[in-house]
């Protein structure tokens, strides 16, 4: 571990912080490939579908992204390609959250009278008890316990791998409550008839 960075300077890690970072990101590409498409293969309607698409390629951009910065910072530690990956390391995040909510905003429903039918924008209209609020509540808490290793570079040895573990984890929480609570298997087709 390096020393922690002087104010507004960036943390210089060690080459093993650098594979740890490419590793803890670089690994889920695949998983995440794999994940879309399940949800693809459980999709039954077009707005399912558009919600798989939205949602699945912002997590595979996340860690694509992400992987690929830390990859370029690893090999190049001053180049311009690192600092636009960088950029778009951190917008990715942004980008990722917006997808996260879409499935959500796009499939649970909404009232379909009045004022709020208007506002499915607005997220906190979804703050009432569903399906899914104690796993997205699970996820939130991965990802805020997370930024305390986000910000211990210099302090704890691999800190910013630790925290995309935290990230990892809260995705796949996230996950596995949009997979269970807006894509439910689809019942295999079978060409039988029942005689009551």
């Amino acid at each position: 571990m390096n020393k922690k960075a002087l104010p507004k300077e960036a943390y210089n890690p060690t080459a093993i912080e650098h594979v740890a970072n490419v590793i803890t990101h670089g690994i889920w590409i695949i998983p995440s490939i794999l994940a879309t498409l399940e949800l693809f293969d459980r999709s039954y309607n077009g707005a399912q579908t558009l919600s798989a698409l939205i949602y699945g390629a912002t997590l595979i951009f996340l860690f694509s992204i992400s992987t690929s910065f830390h990859c370029i910072f690893f090999c190049n530690k001053r180049g311009k390609l690192k600092d636009v990956l960088h950029r778009c390391d951190r917008a990715m995040i942004y980008v990722f959250i917006a997808g996260s909510y879409f499935p959500w905003l796009t499939l649970e429903q909404l009232p379909n009278e009045g004022w709020a039918s208007s506002m499915k924008w607005f997220v906190w209209f979804l703050a009432h008890e569903f399906l899914g609020l104690t796993e997205l509540k699970i996820g939130g808490a991965l990802y805020v316990a997370g930024i305390m290793f986000f910000k211990s570079d210099g302090v704890i040895p691999c800190a910013h791998a630790i925290w995309h573990l935290f990230v990892v984890m809260a995705a796949g929480v996230h996950y596995y409550a949009i997979l269970s609570n807006l894509y439910p298997p689809i019942p295999p087709y079978t060409n039988t008839v029942q005689f009551r």
